[in-house]
C-alpha cells in the first residue's frame, strides 16, 4: 500500500498520454477524461483515509534509502490538497463538456488539464525540493497550453506576460535551490530540515528563506508580486479560469507553508515577520482591486489575492489556532473559488457580458442562480455557519494570541470588503431591470452548466456545517506543520 501515494500523480499522467491518441474523437476524450479523474479521485480518497489511520505515507524511489533517493511523502495536508484538487477537476471537466467548445477540445484541452493536475498533485506530494521544481514546471507547461488555447488576441497578449513571469521565477527557483544545496548538501526536504537545525540557521539560510519567499510569492501572488495575475487569469475561458484560480496559486501557498514550517523555523522573528507584513499588504491590495472593478472576472480574481494574504497571515502566526485556520481556509478557498467562477460563467453565458453595468434583473428569470450565488458569496465572506467562517475565526484568534491585534483587525475588516465586492455583483446582476436585451440561450445548456456549479456550492455548505467532523483531519495537518519532527521521522525512519 506504500505505493498508493503515487496513484493520484501517475493516473492523471497515464490518462493524459492516452488522450493524445484521440485528438479528433471528442466523445472518447470526454469519457476517458472523466474515467481518469474519477479513478484518481477514488485513489486519493483511499490515500486520505490511509494517512488518517496509519500515519504519514512515504516512499523513496528506486529503492534508495532516504535521503539519497527522491522521496515522495503524503501527510494529511498533502492528502487533503490532492483530494480537493481532483474533486475540483472533476466538476470543472464536467462543466467544460458544455462550455469550452469543440475547437478547443480538439487541440489537447483535456490532456493539458490532466498534465496540469499531475504537476499540481506532484508538487503537493514530493519530499524533494528539486523535484518540487520539476513538478512546478510540469504544471506550468500545461498551463501555458491552456492559457493560449483558442488564440484570441487577449489570450495571446496576456499569455506572454504569464509565461515571461513564470520563466523568470523558475530560473530564480533553480538558483535558490542551488544556493540551498551548496550550504546543506542535500535536496531531501526532511534532511534539509535536520541539516539547518544542526547549524541553527545562519545568515545565509535566512537570505535563502527570503529568496524562496520571492520565488513562491510570484507563483502564489503575494504583494507586490501579484501584478501579472488579474490580466492573465481573466484572458482564458471560464473553465480554465476556474482551474487556475482554484489550484495554481494554492501550489505557491503550499510551498511557502511547507518551507516556512519545515526549513526556516529558527529565525521566525525575521522571516515570519516579513511573511506577515507581506500578507497584510496582499490583503489590502486585493481589497482595493476587488472594489475598483465592475467586471465579474476581475472582482473574483482580486478576491483570490485577498485569500492568499489571509492564508499566509494565518501560517505566519506559527501557533495552533493560526495554522489550523490557514489549513481550513486553504481548502475552503479552493472549493469556494471553483464554485464562484463556475457560477459567474453561467451569468456571463446568460447575459453575454462580464460588465456589471450591462446586467440586471436576472432574479426574475433565473432565481435559483441568484440564490446559489448569494450562498457562495456569503461563504466567501465568512458568514457563519458557511465554510469561510471557521478558518478566518481561527486565523484571527491566532493573531490575537500572538499579540498581532491590529493585523487581526485588518483581516476581520477584509471580510467586510469581500462581502461588499461580491454583493455588488448580486445587486447589479440580479436586482433591478435588465439594461440590455439578453441574448437567446439554450435552457438545456443552462441546466448543464448549473449542475456542477450547484453541487460545488452544496459541498462548500457541507464543509462549513461539517466542521466538527473535519476537525480531526485538520488537526493532523496542523500537527505536522507545527511539529516538523513528525514529518522528519516519517521520511528518515
Amino acid at each position: 500500500m506504500i505505493n498508493l501515494l503515487l496513484f493520484p500523480i501517475i493516473l492523471p499522467f497515464f490518462f493524459a498520454i492516452l488522450l493524445l491518441f484521440f485528438k479528433e474523437k471528442i466523445r472518447t476524450q470526454r469519457i476517458l477524461t472523466l474515467i481518469g479523474v474519477v479513478v484518481s479521485l477514488a485513489s486519493s480518497l483511499v490515500l486520505l483515509w490511509t494517512v488518517k489511520t496509519e500515519g504519514i505515507q512515504a516512499i523513496t524511489l528506486g529503492s534508495w534509502p532516504a535521503p539519497f533517493g527522491i522521496s515522495m511523502v503524503s501527510d494529511m495536508l498533502s492528502a487533503l490538497l490532492v483530494t480537493t484538487t481532483l474533486l475540483l477537476t472533476l466538476f470543472i471537466v464536467i462543466y467544460s463538456f458544455t462550455s469550452i467548445g469543440e475547437e478547443r477540445e480538439r487541440y489537447f484541452y483535456y490532456p493539458a488539464i490532466l498534465f496540469m493536475v499531475t504537476g499540481v498533485n506532484g508538487a503537493f506530494t514530493t519530499g524533494d525540493i528539486f523535484n518540487m521544481f520539476v513538478f512546478f514546471e510540469v504544471l506550468l507547461i500545461a498551463s501555458y497550453i491552456l492559457i493560449v488555447l483558442g488564440g484570441t488576441k487577449k489570450q495571446l497578449r496576456e499569455s506572454l506576460k504569464y509565461i515571461l513571469v513564470n520563466v523568470i521565477s523558475s530560473a530564480l527557483f533553480v538558483i535558490t535551490v542551488a544556493y540551498l544545496y551548496s550550504v546543506v548538501g542535500t535536496l531531501n526536504m526532511a534532511d534539509i530540515s535536520v541539516k539547518i537545525s544542526e547549524v541553527n540557521q545562519p545568515g545565509i539560510i535566512t537570505v535563502i528563506a527570503v529568496l524562496f519567499l520571492i520565488v513562491f510569492g510570484i507563483k502564489g501572488s503575494i504583494f507586490p508580486l501579484y501584478f501579472w495575475l488579474p490580466g492573465s487569469y481573466a484572458a482564458p475561458p471560464i473553465p480554465v479560469l476556474a482551474l487556475f484560480g482554484a489550484l495554481l496559486t494554492k501550489v505557491g501557498i503550499y510551498a511557502i507553508m511547507r518551507t516556512y514550517t519545515l526549513f526556516f523555523i529558527h529565525n521566525t522573528g525575521f522571516t515570519h515577520e516579513i511573511l506577515m507584513i507581506l500578507s497584510i499588504l496582499t490583503i489590502i491590495a486585493g481589497c482595493i482591486g476587488a472594489l475598483a472593478y465592475f467586471d465579474l472576472k476581475q472582482i473574483i480574481i482580486y478576491n483570490i489575492v485577498i485569500a492568499v494574504g489571509v492564508i499566509l497571515f494565518g501560517a505566519s502566526q506559527m501557533n495552533e489556532a493560526g495554522m489550523s485556520g490557514a489549513v481550513f481556509y486553504l481548502i475552503h478557498d479552493m472549493l469556494i473559488k471553483g464554485a464562484l467562477f463556475l457560477l459567474i460563467g453561467v451569468i456571463i453565458y446568460i447575459t453575454g457580458t462580464s460588465n456589471l453595468r450591462k446586467m440586471g434583473g436576472l432574479m426574475k428569470t433565473h432565481a435559483p442562480l441568484g440564490w446559489f450565488y448569494l450562498i457562495a458569496a456569503f461563504g466567501l465572506a465568512g458568514i457563519p455557519p458557511l465554510s469561510g467562517f471557521i478558518g478566518k475565526l481561527l486565523i484571527v484568534q491566532g493573531a490575537f494570541e500572538a499579540g498581532n491585534i491590529w493585523s487581526g483587525i485588518i483581516v476581520l475588516a477584509s471580510s467586510l470588503v469581500v462581502l461588499l465586492s461580491v454583493m455588488r455583483i448580486f445587486i447589479y446582476a440580479f436586482w433591478g431591470e435588465s439594461k440590455v436585451a439578453l441574448p437567446k440561450t439554450n435552457r438545456k445548456t443552462y441546466n448543464r452548466l448549473m449542475a456542477p456549479a450547484l453541487v460545488l456550492v452544496v459541498l462548500t455548505i457541507v464543509y462549513g456545517i461539517g466542521t466538527e467532523w473535519l476537525l480531526p483531519f485538520m488537526t493532523d495537518a496542523t500537527d505536522v506543520l507545527l511539529q516538523p519532527s513528525i514529518y522528519i521521522d516519517a521520511v528518515l525512519k
